[in-house]
Formats: C-alpha cells, sequence, structure tokens
C-alpha cells in the first residue's frame, strides 16, 4: 500500500472534458445543473470534479460546496440519496482528503487545468485506492454513507492524520 499517487506519463490522453479550461468549465456546469451525461461520470470525472472545486477553494469550503453538488447531482440524474444509495460522506471526504494532497505537490501559479489534470493523473485510474483504507463490512455500512467514519486499514496513525478522526 503506498500514500503515493501512482506515477503515469505527463503525455496521457486525457478525455474531452479536460481538453482546456472552457471543457473543464463545461462539466463543471453540467455537473452543477444535472446536465451532464451519468454515462460520463465517471470515477476520472469525480477526481476531475473534486480538484476543481479544491483549487481555489479552502478544503473546508470546498467539501461542503462538493457535498451539496453531488446529492443535487444524484437527483438531478434519477437517483436518491439514501441509507442504501446515493451520497456517501465516508468516501467523499476520503477522496476529498486524498485530492486535495495530491494539489499540494502542483507548484503555485499553475493554472487550474494543470491542477485538475495533475488529479486527474493520479487518481482516475485508482477507484479502489478506498480498500487500501476500508474493509468492505465497514464502508458498506449505513454509518459510513451517512457520516464520516475513521478508516479500519492501512498504515496505524496515518489515516487520522490524512483524513481526520
Amino acid at each position: 500500500m503506498s500514500l503515493e499517487p501512482i506515477a503515469v506519463s505527463p503525455d496521457e490522453s486525457f478525455p474531452p472534458w479536460l481538453a482546456s479550461e472552457a471543457t473543464l468549465d463545461a462539466l463543471l456546469r453540467g455537473f452543477r445543473d444535472g446536465s451532464f451525461p451519468s454515462a460520463s461520470w465517471t470515477h476520472g470525472a469525480h477526481v476531475a470534479m473534486a480538484a476543481a472545486f479544491l483549487w481555489d477553494t479552502p478544503v473546508v469550503y470546498a467539501l461542503d460546496d462538493i457535498r451539496r453538488a453531488i446529492r443535487n447531482y444524484n437527483v438531478s440524474q434519477g437517483g436518491e440519496n439514501s441509507e442504501s444509495s446515493g451520497y456517501h460522506e465516508t468516501l467523499t471526504r476520503l477522496w476529498v482528503g486524498a485530492v486535495a494532497a495530491s494539489l499540494v505537490a502542483v507548484p503555485s501559479g499553475s493554472r487550474r487545468l494543470d491542477a485538475v489534470r495533475h488529479a486527474y493523473r493520479a487518481f482516475a485510474r485508482r477507484s479502489s485506492y478506498f480498500r487500501d483504507w476500508y474493509s468492505f463490512d465497514l464502508l458498506t455500512s449505513t454509518q459510513a454513507r451517512r457520516e464520516w467514519v475513521a478508516p479500519d486499514g492501512g498504515p496505524a496513525g496515518v489515516a487520522t492524520t490524512l483524513f481526520g478522526a
């Protein structure tokens, strides 16, 4: 298990919504208003959205915005946010923490698009990253969906430092 994002070739191709600032804006607009196609709402799109929200907003405020936006998007796509589906607080906080930590490596003064591409490279193909930290039973619990639950795996003490108690 590694705390570091995997290294990916810098010349990797990106999805169309990471082609430019304008296409990133379109992704974010579509996510916020519910028009982004659910078939394209991949793990990579989640990562890109989180990185864009986090790039120029303190984590605590970005997390609140991300929570609201995910819940709204789920409903706009015909889903629900219930005890068994939709929004998941523990996964959201885990991923917001991981993406925020990865953005520290982006040089200050970088464009938002470059920061989002950095996070995309680091995590878009690591949708199972949470398994380094959580057991299946804990993560599928109603409590973990409803509220933050500290990891039950990973190196001792590291999870609390990274993700809070």
